[in-house]
């Protein structure tokens, strides 16, 4: 184990132990990648607010953005047998996906192409795809099957008349879906980023916490709320006691991903005068009681080890080897040689463009934003994915909860666990306002951060680079 170096980073950075230091102060050797830091010179330019409260704006990111990427369309333990269908619309756009007999996944167009009427306005089990209009059928592969009144039809024949289809990749469980079918497989398009989910055996966990929630506000704003961790001070404070929110890495790589990593089990750089003592407390009343269903951090008692109180990373290391040992017993996998890191921090990814599904060995958020109709509203969606307990089969993803439009996420509390959905509820508590506070500004212009808003400002970037025709790049 290298000791930890108490050193001040660069001027850009929080005084301070860095992230980086701290990986130094590992009990294990944590992998490379995260290790690894990328900056991109983003400048200090102020940015906009048309892009989030314009229709124009959202107009030219149905045409030139949306239909460009590759999106995350579902998971493969929504639809683990042949037949299954989940329904995935995004940005006026409809899509049915298929599992088929060889264990593949099609997505089609959701549209009879007799009248346009949609085959499907909710997932389930298909034997067929029949339009309920007049009965236009199709076979799950998307082979026409049946057109009532043939005789009607027979300019039809001869014609190509199967589905149209969208193009699908399945990578570490999730179904990717873009409309482009001349842009690069997913991970050459992501990136490097893509490997760091080998590790964590992300195509095996299934999800077990789903929850979608109306926000209102823009779907943009709504995603960069959480690209940077350093609104805690203020939104958060109760987390300030286990979570070194200023001490949180930015790195930025390529121009479909990025990256937050917050380290926990550590005072937050705002707080003096606490030893490790006060961070087990803190992470204790977090973790235990009723969120252990939900539970992502095991919490753990300080007479379990000897470590010294005066050590910034004594509480973490006692919060990782309790870890290691919670999900042994919950999991039956071996978690001996997981980092410090991998066992107890947020590695919020984002994919770009709505995309957030966070890497490690606990049990993993994953975030997606969907915009809505107009831009000042959009829907988000919490998910929890968990190992697979070992030796037993994959579970089936539990269904969605939609939250109320008049409720906050505390409303699912028992699915989320109190102290998660009360996070949800405080950032919530900034979005419309967010919203309506852009609209009010007088030179429609943001002033951001150098370096903890940097993630805001590389998104920007290329979500412009697709309305200025820079970007798709293709293969």
């Amino acid at each position: 184990m290298n000791e930890v170096k108490d050193i001040i980073s660069g001027e850009d950075r929080c005084p301070g132990i860095s992230y980086t230091d701290m990986l130094e102060g590992d009990t294990r050797t944590p992998p490379d990648y995260l290790f690894e830091e990328h900056a991109i010179d983003m400048g200090d330019e102020p940015l906009p607010v048309e892009p989030y409260i314009s229709e124009e704006y959202a107009r030219l990111e149905r045409e030139k953005m949306w239909p460009n990427v590759w999106l995350f369309a579902a998971r493969e333990d929504e639809m683990p047998d042949p037949g299954d269908t989940v329904l995935f619309e995004i940005a006026g756009k409809s899509f049915l996906l298929v599992r088929q007999k060889d264990g593949g996944v099609k997505a089609f167009y959701n549209a009879c192409l007799h009248r346009g009427r949609k085959l499907r306005t909710e997932g389930g089990k298909s034997v067929q795809l029949r339009c309920p209009f007049h009965g236009f059928t199709w076979r799950n592969d998307g082979s026409l099957k049946e057109i009532p009144s043939p005789w009607d039809f027979k300019h039809l024949e001869g014609k190509e008349m199967c589905l149209p289809e969208a193009r699908v990749e399945l990578w570490q469980g999730f179904v990717m879906l873009t409309e482009n079918h001349d842009l690069p497989d997913f991970k050459t398009w992501l990136g490097s980023a893509a490997d760091h989910y080998e590790r964590y055996d992300f195509e095996d966990r299934y999800t077990g916490m789903w929850v979608q929630k109306r926000i209102p506000a823009n779907w943009k704003a709504t995603a960069e709320a959480f690209m940077e961790a350093w609104h805690s001070i203020t939104t958060h404070p109760q987390l300030l006691g286990f979570l070194g929110d200023a001490n949180t890495r930015y790195d930025l790589i390529g121009d479909h991903f990025n990256r937050a990593i917050t380290p926990s089990g550590v005072l937050s750089p705002h707080m003096k005068g606490k030893d490790s003592n006060y961070v087990l407390d803190k992470m204790n009343e977090f973790s235990g009681g009723e969120d252990s269903e939900t539970n992502r951090r095991f919490a753990a008692g300080k007479s379990e080890v000897d470590f010294d109180k005066d050590d910034p990373l004594g509480a973490r290391k006692v919060l990782a080897e309790a870890g290691r040992k919670g999900f042994a017993e919950q999991y039956g996998h071996d978690y001996e040689d997981a980092s410090d890191s991998e066992i107890l921090d947020n590695f919020t990814y984002n994919i770009f463009p709505n995309f957030s599904p966070w890497i490690g060995f606990l049990p993993t958020l994953v975030y997606r934003w969907l915009p809505g109709d107009t831009p000042d509203w959009c829907t988000m969606e919490i998910r929890l994915l968990f190992p697979t307990k070992k030796g037993e089969e994959r579970p089936r993803s539990v269904e969605m909860t939609y939250i109320p439009d008049d409720e906050p996420f505390s409303w699912a509390k028992d699915l989320m666990g109190p102290q998660l959905a009360n996070v949800f509820d405080q950032d919530m508590a900034n979005l419309p306002h967010v919203q309506t506070g852009m609209k009010a500004m007088k030179d429609g212009e943001m002033e951001l951060g150098h370096y903890q808003d940097s993630r805001v400002r590389h998104f920007q970037r290329t979500m412009q680079k697709y309305l200025d025709g820079e970007l798709p790049e293709t293969s």
